[in-house]
Protein backbone atom coordinates (compact mmCIF):
# COMPACT_ATOMS: atom_id res chain seq x y z
CA UNK A 1 0.00 0.00 0.00
CA UNK A 2 1.25 3.55 -0.72
CA UNK A 3 2.19 5.87 2.13
CA UNK A 4 -0.69 8.08 3.21
CA UNK A 5 -0.63 11.58 1.74
CA UNK A 6 -1.74 14.46 3.93
CA UNK A 7 -4.42 16.85 2.63
CA UNK A 8 -4.87 18.56 6.00
CA UNK A 9 -6.65 20.95 6.57
CA UNK A 10 -9.01 19.80 3.80
CA UNK A 11 -11.54 17.01 4.15
CA UNK A 12 -12.99 16.88 0.59
CA UNK A 13 -12.58 17.98 -3.02
CA UNK A 14 -15.49 19.34 -5.08
CA UNK A 15 -15.40 18.97 -8.86
CA UNK A 16 -17.36 22.00 -10.06
CA UNK A 17 -18.49 22.16 -13.69
CA UNK A 18 -20.90 23.84 -16.07
CA UNK A 19 -23.38 20.99 -16.56
CA UNK A 20 -25.36 20.05 -19.63
CA UNK A 21 -28.64 18.49 -20.80
CA UNK A 22 -28.94 14.71 -20.88
CA UNK A 23 -31.99 14.41 -23.13
CA UNK A 24 -34.15 16.46 -25.54
CA UNK A 25 -36.54 17.53 -22.78
CA UNK A 26 -33.64 18.95 -20.81
CA UNK A 27 -32.33 21.34 -23.46
CA UNK A 28 -34.62 24.35 -22.98
CA UNK A 29 -34.72 24.11 -19.15
CA UNK A 30 -30.93 23.86 -19.17
CA UNK A 31 -30.61 26.94 -21.38
CA UNK A 32 -33.09 28.76 -19.12
CA UNK A 33 -30.70 28.07 -16.26
CA UNK A 34 -27.72 29.30 -18.26
CA UNK A 35 -29.46 32.52 -19.35
CA UNK A 36 -31.42 33.15 -16.14
CA UNK A 37 -32.28 36.83 -15.70
CA UNK A 38 -31.78 37.80 -19.35
CA UNK A 39 -35.44 37.44 -20.38
CA UNK A 40 -34.75 35.35 -23.48
CA UNK A 41 -37.99 33.85 -24.91
CA UNK A 42 -38.38 30.07 -24.93
CA UNK A 43 -38.67 29.97 -28.74
CA UNK A 44 -35.33 31.75 -29.01
CA UNK A 45 -33.80 29.23 -26.61
CA UNK A 46 -35.02 26.39 -28.83
CA UNK A 47 -33.15 28.00 -31.74
CA UNK A 48 -30.05 28.54 -29.59
CA UNK A 49 -30.18 24.90 -28.55
CA UNK A 50 -30.30 23.49 -32.08
CA UNK A 51 -26.76 22.09 -31.83
CA UNK A 52 -27.79 20.07 -28.77
CA UNK A 53 -30.69 18.59 -30.72
CA UNK A 54 -28.24 17.48 -33.42
CA UNK A 55 -26.76 15.21 -30.75
CA UNK A 56 -30.07 13.87 -29.44
CA UNK A 57 -30.40 16.64 -26.88
CA UNK A 58 -27.45 15.25 -24.93
CA UNK A 59 -24.34 17.18 -23.99
CA UNK A 60 -21.33 14.92 -23.39
CA UNK A 61 -20.09 17.04 -20.49
CA UNK A 62 -21.84 15.19 -17.68
CA UNK A 63 -20.56 11.78 -18.77
CA UNK A 64 -17.11 13.28 -19.17
CA UNK A 65 -17.28 14.64 -15.64
CA UNK A 66 -18.34 11.23 -14.36
CA UNK A 67 -15.28 9.75 -16.05
CA UNK A 68 -13.03 12.44 -14.56
CA UNK A 69 -14.62 11.90 -11.15
CA UNK A 70 -13.78 8.19 -11.35
CA UNK A 71 -10.23 8.99 -12.50
CA UNK A 72 -9.66 11.36 -9.58
CA UNK A 73 -11.01 8.91 -7.03
CA UNK A 74 -8.91 6.10 -8.48
CA UNK A 75 -5.74 8.23 -8.55
CA UNK A 76 -6.26 9.40 -4.97
CA UNK A 77 -6.84 5.85 -3.74
CA UNK A 78 -3.88 4.45 -5.67
CA UNK A 79 -1.57 7.07 -4.11
CA UNK A 80 -2.84 6.91 -0.56
CA UNK A 81 -4.70 10.23 -0.55
CA UNK A 82 -7.77 9.77 1.65
CA UNK A 83 -9.87 12.61 0.30
CA UNK A 84 -13.46 12.10 -0.89
CA UNK A 85 -14.38 13.71 -4.21
CA UNK A 86 -17.84 15.17 -4.88
CA UNK A 87 -19.34 16.68 -8.02
CA UNK A 88 -21.69 19.61 -8.57
CA UNK A 89 -22.76 21.73 -11.57
CA UNK A 90 -23.69 25.33 -12.10
CA UNK A 91 -26.54 24.75 -14.56
CA UNK A 92 -27.75 21.15 -14.38
CA UNK A 93 -28.00 18.19 -12.07
CA UNK A 94 -26.21 17.42 -9.86
CA UNK A 95 -26.70 21.05 -8.86
CA UNK A 96 -24.02 22.80 -6.83
CA UNK A 97 -26.33 23.73 -3.95
CA UNK A 98 -27.57 20.14 -3.61
CA UNK A 99 -23.98 18.87 -3.57
CA UNK A 100 -23.00 21.38 -0.87
CA UNK A 101 -25.93 20.18 1.26
CA UNK A 102 -24.74 16.61 0.79
CA UNK A 103 -21.19 17.52 1.77
CA UNK A 104 -22.33 19.33 4.91
CA UNK A 105 -24.58 16.39 5.83
CA UNK A 106 -21.54 14.12 5.42
CA UNK A 107 -19.62 16.25 7.91
CA UNK A 108 -17.33 18.02 5.42
CA UNK A 109 -16.26 21.33 6.88
CA UNK A 110 -13.36 22.56 4.75
CA UNK A 111 -12.87 21.61 1.16
CA UNK A 112 -11.17 22.52 -2.09
CA UNK A 113 -12.89 23.25 -5.39
CA UNK A 114 -11.60 22.15 -8.79
CA UNK A 115 -13.36 24.13 -11.54
CA UNK A 116 -13.36 22.60 -15.02
CA UNK A 117 -11.85 25.78 -16.42
CA UNK A 118 -8.09 26.17 -16.45
CA UNK A 119 -7.74 29.89 -17.20
CA UNK A 120 -8.52 33.26 -15.63
CA UNK A 121 -11.68 35.03 -16.79
CA UNK A 122 -15.01 36.12 -15.40
CA UNK A 123 -16.91 33.16 -16.87
CA UNK A 124 -14.09 30.72 -16.17
CA UNK A 125 -13.37 31.70 -12.56
CA UNK A 126 -15.24 34.49 -10.83
CA UNK A 127 -18.66 33.32 -12.03
CA UNK A 128 -17.97 29.93 -10.44
CA UNK A 129 -17.04 31.78 -7.25
CA UNK A 130 -20.29 33.76 -7.44
CA UNK A 131 -22.23 30.51 -7.81
CA UNK A 132 -20.45 29.18 -4.72
CA UNK A 133 -21.45 32.31 -2.80
CA UNK A 134 -25.07 31.91 -3.95
CA UNK A 135 -25.10 28.29 -2.80
CA UNK A 136 -23.58 29.19 0.57
CA UNK A 137 -26.19 31.93 1.02
CA UNK A 138 -28.91 29.33 0.44
CA UNK A 139 -27.38 26.98 3.01
CA UNK A 140 -27.06 29.87 5.45
CA UNK A 141 -30.75 30.73 5.00
CA UNK A 142 -31.59 27.08 5.71
CA UNK A 143 -29.68 27.26 9.00
CA UNK A 144 -26.95 24.84 7.94
CA UNK A 145 -23.39 25.07 9.17
CA UNK A 146 -21.32 26.68 6.44
CA UNK A 147 -18.13 25.01 5.27
CA UNK A 148 -14.95 26.92 4.45
CA UNK A 149 -14.21 26.70 0.73
CA UNK A 150 -10.98 27.34 -1.16
CA UNK A 151 -10.56 27.12 -4.92
CA UNK A 152 -7.55 25.46 -6.53
CA UNK A 153 -5.37 27.80 -8.55
CA UNK A 154 -5.51 28.03 -12.34
CA UNK A 155 -3.78 24.97 -13.76
CA UNK A 156 -3.35 25.98 -17.42
CA UNK A 157 0.45 25.58 -17.24
CA UNK A 158 0.70 22.52 -15.02
CA UNK A 159 2.61 19.73 -16.83
CA UNK A 160 -0.27 17.32 -16.26
CA UNK A 161 -2.51 19.62 -18.28
CA UNK A 162 -0.01 20.59 -20.97
CA UNK A 163 1.63 17.24 -21.76
CA UNK A 164 -1.55 15.40 -22.82
CA UNK A 165 -2.29 18.24 -25.24
CA UNK A 166 1.17 17.91 -26.75
CA UNK A 167 0.50 14.21 -27.34
CA UNK A 168 -2.82 15.07 -28.95
CA UNK A 169 -1.30 17.50 -31.43
CA UNK A 170 1.50 15.09 -32.32
CA UNK A 171 -1.03 12.31 -32.98
CA UNK A 172 -3.19 14.62 -35.09
CA UNK A 173 -0.21 15.67 -37.20
CA UNK A 174 0.73 12.03 -37.74
CA UNK A 175 -2.83 11.33 -38.87
CA UNK A 176 -2.64 13.89 -41.69
CA UNK A 177 -1.70 12.70 -45.18
CA UNK A 178 2.07 12.61 -45.46
CA UNK A 179 2.21 15.12 -48.30
CA UNK A 180 0.59 17.88 -46.17
CA UNK A 181 1.86 16.92 -42.71
CA UNK A 182 5.15 18.80 -42.75
CA UNK A 183 3.60 22.16 -43.66
CA UNK A 184 0.51 21.88 -41.45
CA UNK A 185 -0.45 24.86 -39.35
CA UNK A 186 -1.70 24.57 -35.75
CA UNK A 187 -4.77 26.56 -34.72
CA UNK A 188 -4.89 26.70 -30.91
CA UNK A 189 -8.52 27.34 -30.05
CA UNK A 190 -10.35 28.59 -27.00
CA UNK A 191 -13.72 30.07 -26.15
CA UNK A 192 -14.12 33.63 -27.39
CA UNK A 193 -15.21 36.12 -24.74
CA UNK A 194 -16.01 39.85 -24.94
CA UNK A 195 -12.82 41.87 -25.30
CA UNK A 196 -13.85 43.90 -22.24
CA UNK A 197 -13.96 40.71 -20.18
CA UNK A 198 -10.59 39.60 -21.54
CA UNK A 199 -8.99 42.98 -20.81
CA UNK A 200 -10.06 42.79 -17.14
CA UNK A 201 -9.21 39.13 -16.59
CA UNK A 202 -6.75 38.28 -13.85
CA UNK A 203 -5.48 40.60 -11.06
CA UNK A 204 -5.96 44.34 -11.53
CA UNK A 205 -2.27 45.06 -12.09
CA UNK A 206 -2.34 42.85 -15.18
CA UNK A 207 -5.45 44.36 -16.75
CA UNK A 208 -5.02 45.62 -20.29
CA UNK A 209 -5.05 44.30 -23.83
CA UNK A 210 -6.30 40.73 -23.50
CA UNK A 211 -5.53 40.52 -19.79
CA UNK A 212 -4.56 37.22 -18.18
CA UNK A 213 -6.97 35.28 -20.39
CA UNK A 214 -5.07 35.90 -23.61
CA UNK A 215 -1.64 35.87 -21.96
CA UNK A 216 -2.24 32.47 -20.36
CA UNK A 217 -3.51 30.91 -23.58
CA UNK A 218 -0.56 32.29 -25.54
CA UNK A 219 1.83 30.85 -22.95
CA UNK A 220 0.24 27.39 -23.26
CA UNK A 221 0.20 27.60 -27.07
CA UNK A 222 3.95 28.35 -27.05
CA UNK A 223 4.60 25.48 -24.65
CA UNK A 224 2.71 23.02 -26.83
CA UNK A 225 4.19 24.31 -30.10
CA UNK A 226 7.73 24.14 -28.69
CA UNK A 227 7.18 20.61 -27.41
CA UNK A 228 5.72 19.52 -30.75
CA UNK A 229 8.79 20.91 -32.51
CA UNK A 230 11.07 18.96 -30.16
CA UNK A 231 9.07 15.77 -30.73
CA UNK A 232 8.67 16.01 -34.50
CA UNK A 233 11.64 18.10 -35.61
CA UNK A 234 9.26 20.43 -37.48
CA UNK A 235 8.52 24.03 -36.53
CA UNK A 236 4.82 24.26 -37.38
CA UNK A 237 3.33 27.77 -37.77
CA UNK A 238 0.64 28.44 -35.16
CA UNK A 239 -1.88 31.01 -34.01
CA UNK A 240 -4.30 31.43 -31.12
CA UNK A 241 -7.86 31.62 -32.48
CA UNK A 242 -11.33 31.65 -30.98
CA UNK A 243 -14.64 29.85 -31.22
CA UNK A 244 -18.14 29.60 -29.74
CA UNK A 245 -18.93 33.31 -29.83
CA UNK A 246 -22.41 34.25 -28.61
CA UNK A 247 -24.18 37.46 -27.66
CA UNK A 248 -25.02 40.71 -29.38
CA UNK A 249 -23.09 41.28 -32.64
CA UNK A 250 -22.26 44.92 -31.79
CA UNK A 251 -20.19 43.90 -28.73
CA UNK A 252 -16.54 43.21 -29.62
CA UNK A 253 -15.36 39.66 -28.88
CA UNK A 254 -11.94 38.09 -29.24
CA UNK A 255 -11.03 37.21 -32.84
CA UNK A 256 -10.26 35.61 -35.27
CA UNK A 257 -12.98 32.99 -35.29
CA UNK A 258 -11.81 29.50 -36.18
CA UNK A 259 -13.86 29.33 -39.39
CA UNK A 260 -12.52 32.70 -40.57
CA UNK A 261 -9.03 31.50 -39.68
CA UNK A 262 -9.43 28.36 -41.78
CA UNK A 263 -10.45 30.50 -44.75
CA UNK A 264 -7.44 32.75 -44.24
CA UNK A 265 -5.02 29.84 -43.90
CA UNK A 266 -6.42 28.22 -47.04
CA UNK A 267 -6.15 31.47 -48.98
CA UNK A 268 -2.55 31.84 -47.78
CA UNK A 269 -1.66 28.38 -49.06
CA UNK A 270 -1.52 26.36 -45.85
CA UNK A 271 -1.69 22.67 -46.84
CA UNK A 272 -3.47 21.51 -43.66
CA UNK A 273 -4.50 22.63 -40.17
CA UNK A 274 -4.59 20.88 -36.82
CA UNK A 275 -7.21 22.39 -34.50
CA UNK A 276 -5.98 22.11 -30.90
CA UNK A 277 -8.65 23.08 -28.32
CA UNK A 278 -6.31 24.12 -25.52
CA UNK A 279 -9.01 26.21 -23.85
CA UNK A 280 -11.18 23.23 -22.94
CA UNK A 281 -10.77 20.47 -20.39
CA UNK A 282 -12.95 17.92 -22.19
CA UNK A 283 -14.67 17.21 -25.50
CA UNK A 284 -17.96 18.88 -24.59
CA UNK A 285 -20.49 20.53 -26.89
CA UNK A 286 -18.35 23.51 -27.91
CA UNK A 287 -15.72 21.08 -29.16
CA UNK A 288 -18.11 18.59 -30.77
CA UNK A 289 -20.22 21.18 -32.54
CA UNK A 290 -18.02 24.22 -33.15
CA UNK A 291 -14.93 22.24 -34.16
CA UNK A 292 -15.91 18.69 -35.14
CA UNK A 293 -19.09 19.81 -36.93
CA UNK A 294 -19.02 23.46 -37.99
CA UNK A 295 -15.30 24.11 -38.48
CA UNK A 296 -14.71 20.69 -40.04
CA UNK A 297 -17.55 21.37 -42.50
CA UNK A 298 -15.97 24.72 -43.38
CA UNK A 299 -12.64 22.99 -44.01
CA UNK A 300 -14.43 20.47 -46.22
CA UNK A 301 -15.92 23.27 -48.30
CA UNK A 302 -12.44 24.71 -48.73
CA UNK A 303 -10.82 21.37 -49.52
CA UNK A 304 -8.47 21.97 -46.59
CA UNK A 305 -7.35 18.84 -44.67
CA UNK A 306 -7.95 19.30 -40.92
CA UNK A 307 -7.62 17.24 -37.79
CA UNK A 308 -8.81 18.04 -34.30
CA UNK A 309 -6.56 17.05 -31.43
CA UNK A 310 -7.85 15.66 -28.15
CA UNK A 311 -8.58 17.60 -25.00
CA UNK A 312 -7.14 16.47 -21.67
CA UNK A 313 -10.32 14.82 -20.39
CA UNK A 314 -9.62 12.15 -17.78
CA UNK A 315 -6.01 11.53 -18.81
CA UNK A 316 -4.18 9.96 -15.83
CA UNK A 317 -1.62 12.78 -15.97
CA UNK A 318 -4.37 15.31 -15.41
CA UNK A 319 -5.75 13.34 -12.47
CA UNK A 320 -2.21 13.26 -11.06
CA UNK A 321 -1.96 17.03 -11.61
CA UNK A 322 -5.11 17.57 -9.54
CA UNK A 323 -3.61 15.45 -6.75
CA UNK A 324 -0.47 17.59 -6.96
CA UNK A 325 -2.51 20.81 -6.79
CA UNK A 326 -4.44 19.53 -3.77
CA UNK A 327 -1.28 18.63 -1.87
CA UNK A 328 0.39 21.89 -2.90
CA UNK A 329 -2.49 23.97 -1.52
CA UNK A 330 -2.78 21.82 1.61
CA UNK A 331 0.91 22.32 2.31
CA UNK A 332 0.64 26.08 1.81
CA UNK A 333 -2.40 26.33 4.09
CA UNK A 334 -0.59 24.29 6.75
CA UNK A 335 2.46 26.53 6.63
CA UNK A 336 4.70 23.93 5.03
CA UNK A 337 7.24 24.80 2.33
CA UNK A 338 5.96 24.12 -1.17
CA UNK A 339 7.27 24.72 -4.68
CA UNK A 340 4.35 25.09 -7.13
CA UNK A 341 4.67 23.10 -10.32
CA UNK A 342 4.27 25.21 -13.47
CA UNK A 343 5.71 25.42 -16.97
CA UNK A 344 6.22 28.43 -19.21
CA UNK A 345 6.97 32.08 -18.61
CA UNK A 346 4.09 33.02 -16.33
CA UNK A 347 4.77 30.78 -13.36
CA UNK A 348 2.18 29.42 -10.96
CA UNK A 349 -1.05 31.38 -10.60
CA UNK A 350 -2.24 32.88 -7.32
CA UNK A 351 -3.89 30.65 -4.72
CA UNK A 352 -6.44 33.29 -3.69
CA UNK A 353 -8.13 35.53 -6.23
CA UNK A 354 -7.39 39.14 -5.20
CA UNK A 355 -9.90 41.96 -5.02
CA UNK A 356 -10.62 43.28 -8.53
CA UNK A 357 -9.69 39.99 -10.23
CA UNK A 358 -11.94 39.21 -13.25
CA UNK A 359 -14.70 41.64 -12.16
CA UNK A 360 -18.30 41.28 -13.23
CA UNK A 361 -20.30 44.09 -14.77
CA UNK A 362 -22.75 44.03 -11.87
CA UNK A 363 -20.77 43.25 -8.69
CA UNK A 364 -21.97 40.20 -6.79
CA UNK A 365 -20.58 38.35 -3.76
CA UNK A 366 -18.02 35.68 -4.67
CA UNK A 367 -16.70 32.96 -2.40
CA UNK A 368 -13.17 31.54 -2.22
CA UNK A 369 -11.39 34.83 -2.84
CA UNK A 370 -9.90 37.78 -0.98
CA UNK A 371 -13.26 39.56 -1.23
CA UNK A 372 -15.34 36.59 -0.05
CA UNK A 373 -18.07 37.32 2.50
CA UNK A 374 -17.57 33.72 3.72
CA UNK A 375 -14.09 33.82 5.23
Amino acid sequence: MPDALDATPYDALLLLSFGGPEGPDDVVPFLENVTRGRGIPKERLKEVGRHYFLFGGVSPINDQNRTLLDALRRDFADHGLDLPVYWGNRNWAPYLTDTLREMVADGRRRFLVLATSAYASYSGCRQYRENLADALATLEAEGLELPKIDKLRHYFNHPGFVEPMVDGVVRSLADLPQDVRHGAHIAFTTHSIPTAAADTSGPEEGHGDGGAYVAQHLDVARLVADAVRERTGVDHPWQLVYQSRSGAPHIPWLEPDICDHLEERHAAGAPAVVMAPIGFVSDHMEVLYDLDTEATAKAGELGLPVRRSATVGADPRFAAAVRDLVLERAAAESGRDVTPCALGALGASHDVCPVGCCPSRAPRPAAAGADSPYA
